[in-house]
């Protein structure tokens, strides 16, 4: 941890389940807030700057979904979606609403602090190195200002677009498995099938349009990004 600690937003409206993730963050150093419902989470967003936040979806007043969606209208925080729902729609609507990671209920308290992790890594200023302006066709990509525009319209990716498209760029050529994905753009071993990279990588093509074209599929293996 750097000198001056992150701090988490832990919003949930069970209060163990607060007290449990904020004993764990902050034996990992980081210093936490709480929220027992999607308002109060807002409200606190609107008055606070926060480094990560960890939702539940299921709350009174305003839900973990909508609770996003408002956040997200003025700052673009990371977020850890946490649901007792392990249906896959549930899912698929929170990565489309541009969260991090989702986490089903019960979950192991050290996996989780695994996710933060990686998702506190991934949400780092980008090196200098990825300072440069990509262009292959109509397609520009902004490394450093994580910006992506489509014959010059600025294209709507959610984290982890921005995120899977990158490491495909960087890699430009290279084939890639989905486990490679999961491991170098997710940071941890997923614990799950690798559906969650076909998932983005369809949501992907989609804000692409035409340019969908320069990722291609390599069957029974992954993907890699070739113009």
């Amino acid at each position: 941890m750097s000198a001056e600690a992150k701090k988490i937003l832990i919003v949930d409206d069970e209060k163990n389940i607060r007290n449990v993730i904020k004993e764990y963050a902050k034996f990992d150093g980081y210093d936490t807030a709480e929220a027992e419902d999607g308002m109060q989470a807002v409200e606190m967003c609107q008055k606070e700057d926060y480094d990560l936040i960890i939702m539940d979806v299921m709350m009174p007043k305003l839900d973990g979904y909508f609770a996003v969606r408002e956040i997200r209208k003025t700052k673009q925080i990371p977020v850890i979606m946490l649901s007792a729902r392990t249906e896959e729609y549930d899912k698929l609507f929170g990565f489309e609403i541009g969260v991090d990671d989702y986490v089903t209920k019960p979950f192991s308290p050290k996996e989780l602090l695994a996710r933060i992790r990686a998702v506190m890594k991934r949400s780092a200023a980008d090196k200098a190195d990825d300072s440069q302006i990509l262009q292959y066709e109509g397609l520009s990509i902004n490394m450093a200002g994580r910006v992506v525009t489509v014959n010059g319209e600025p294209a709507s990716l959610t984290p982890k677009e921005y995120d899977l498209l990158f490491y495909l760029v960087k890699n430009k050529g290279i084939a890639l498995s989905r486990e490679k994905l999961l491991e170098e753009v997710w940071d941890y071993d997923f614990y799950g099938d690798d559906r969650t990279v076909d998932t983005h990588i369809k949501m992907l093509r989609n804000s692409i349009g035409e340019y969908r074209k320069f990722i291609i599929t390599l069957r029974g293996m992954g993907y890699k990004f070739e113009t």
